[in-house]
């Protein structure tokens, strides 16, 4: 009996990397994705709610928009998550991980606020504002340089360093709430400067936040043009490829490395100065509301552009509006609203894997006899 080769069984698919994709395919891919996890969405509202789904995403866009302190309200969060996601930007385009953003925010806050307490009502508003603006930015600056100079020196690891560098820095703010508290006992500094103002950003045009989002857009274009068109951008991104390129070509890494860095905790210490001055004028530990881990995802998400984290971070926002509308004229569980908010979220970060990868179906063929 003649032996017989075995045949080897082919898969039915495999995964192939995609070398480019069409702006318009990308685009479609993500609508897509969103359709599903509203239809997603819909189901879930009707199986455990018995609500109508459309009602559900009314109010949503009504938690976003339904008025105009609610629709500037939407663009002030939107600006504060933007800001802190230009700055983790640079550092994670160089491969720089950087989860230190919500402690050097929180840095940034704590500047602010000291400066606002001691000075406030000691030098005139103009004075007052520069030094909290160069104060703020130092701040935030020195706790991006510490774990770069660990780095860049001693190759430790940025991830493990500038995570705990955030538990550090908000022992360090709960510490002069209590010293700054007011009134005794309470342990929170209560509003700043409550009759003088002093160190309050001012109105544009009748409107408490419209300073915000305008310092936001110009920093939004500026790091734009940093990156794409001038020459640190340029070492960045070389930096990130390969750290041995970088040095081959003549780069000094551990600069780039502390220079970035910088970057990354100055744009931070902005954070909380917009934080403090422009919109809470006062300081806590949560001051900071886990916006520098959600950065991170704003940032990834954008593939690293500037200009498309505007997007990002306004539908982000929009969500978690929406989501504590729905919570509160429903009366439902805040729990309900955070697991519609994690379905479009997997949804969206799911499509992300069809954009970069492709399916190809094995063309079955046919024995031979």
């Amino acid at each position: 009996m003649a032996n017989r080769a075995e045949k080897k069984r082919e898969p039915l698919f495999h995964i192939v990397k995609r070398d480019t994709i069409p702006f318009w395919q990308s685009i479609l891919i993500r609508v897509a994705a969103v359709a599903l996890a509203l239809v997603v969405c819909a189901v879930v509202v009707v199986l455990f709610t018995d609500l109508n789904p459309l009602e559900v995403y009314t109010t949503m866009i009504s938690g976003s928009f339904g008025s105009m302190r609610k629709f500037w309200a939407t663009l002030q969060n939107t600006a504060i998550l933007l800001c802190i996601s230009l700055a983790v930007t640079p550092a994670f385009k160089m491969k720089f991980w950087n989860i230190g953003a919500e402690g050097q925010v929180m840095m940034g806050c704590l500047g602010t606020a000291a400066c606002m307490i001691l000075i406030g009502d000691k030098v005139p508003s103009a004075v007052l504002m520069l030094i909290m603006v160069v104060v703020s930015i130092l701040c935030g600056m020195l706790w991006g340089v510490i774990p770069a100079i660990f780095k860049a020196y001693w190759n430790t690891n940025e991830t493990l360093f500038t995570l705990m560098m955030n538990y550090v820095a908000i022992q360090l703010v709960s510490f002069f709430c209590t010293v700054w508290e007011n009134p005794k006992g309470s342990a929170n500094i209560g509003v700043i400067n409550m009759s003088s103002h002093a160190g309050w950003f001012p109105y544009l045009f009748g409107q408490q936040y419209l300073l915000n989002i305008l310092i936001v857009l110009v920093l939004t274009i500026g790091l734009y043009i940093y990156l794409k068109y001038n020459k640190h951008g340029y070492e960045i991104s070389v930096v990130g490829e390969s750290q041995n390129t970088a040095r081959y070509v003549g780069m000094n890494v551990k600069k780039i490395i502390i220079r970035t860095m910088a970057l990354s905790g100055a744009i931070c210490g902005i954070a909380g100065l917009l934080i403090v001055a422009g919109t809470n004028h006062t300081m806590t530990t949560s001051s900071a509301g886990g916006q520098g881990f959600t950065a991170i995802m704003v940032s990834w998400l954008a593939k690293f552009n500037p200009l498309v984290m505007i997007l990002v971070s306004f539908f982000l926002v929009f969500l978690d509006r929406g989501a504590g509308e729905i919570a509160t004229a429903f009366r439902l569980n805040e729990s309900m609203a955070d697991i519609l908010t994690g379905i479009i979220l997997f949804f969206i970060i799911g499509c992300e894997f069809f954009v970069n990868y492709q399916i190809v179906f094995t063309k079955r063929r046919k024995e031979a006899r």
